[in-house]
């Protein structure tokens, strides 16, 4: 199984054709919020089932601000993350994914990409596509796979 797992387009989700041309086809795509009214868009491109959650900037949407679910074995916790302080930090937020018994907690808000495992979770964060904030300022994204043996693996992408 492969997971495009993306965040922070701020109403410019074009760039989401030139990630899926060099990841190639997706199973499933997890938006982390701050779509600001693009959901349409991000479905039709990925023609796959997407996971999409509302971030601060999201002011009218519909979309709900938190979601738990299953991808294979593992239970996902997705958040925008600013209700957690996630600028200042992440155990607020591996907290609020532990008591959900999480395995993976995906976010955003941040604009800066973080894969990190600790005490038996996971904590994603893809950066951003629109407005990246980390050294370099690429927009970035995660790559997940699932394997057949159901092992979860990571990986950071950028587009140049």
């Amino acid at each position: 199984m492969k997971i495009l797992i993306i965040s922070d387009t701020h109403g410019y989700a074009e760039r989401l054709p030139q990630v899926l041309k060099k990841t190639g086809p997706v199973d499933v795509l997890i938006h982390a919020g701050d779509i600001e009214g693009q959901e349409d868009y991000v479905i039709r491109t990925c023609e796959c089932p997407v996971y999409m959650v509302s971030g601060n900037n999201d002011w009218v949407s519909n979309l709900s601000r938190e979601l738990t679910f299953m991808l294979e074995d593992y239970r996902v916790f997705l958040t925008h993350g600013h209700n957690y302080g996630i600028a200042l930090g992440t155990e607020m937020i591996r907290d609020e994914a532990i008591s959900r018994r999480a395995d993976i907690v995906i976010c955003g808000h941040t604009h800066r990409p973080m894969i990190e495992k600790k005490d038996n979770l996971i904590l994603i964060n893809p950066g951003s596509l629109t407005y990246p904030r980390q050294i370099g300022r690429k927009p970035t994204y995660v790559l997940m796979t699932i394997d057949k043996d159901h092992i979860a693996r990571f990986s950071i992408g950028q587009l140049d």
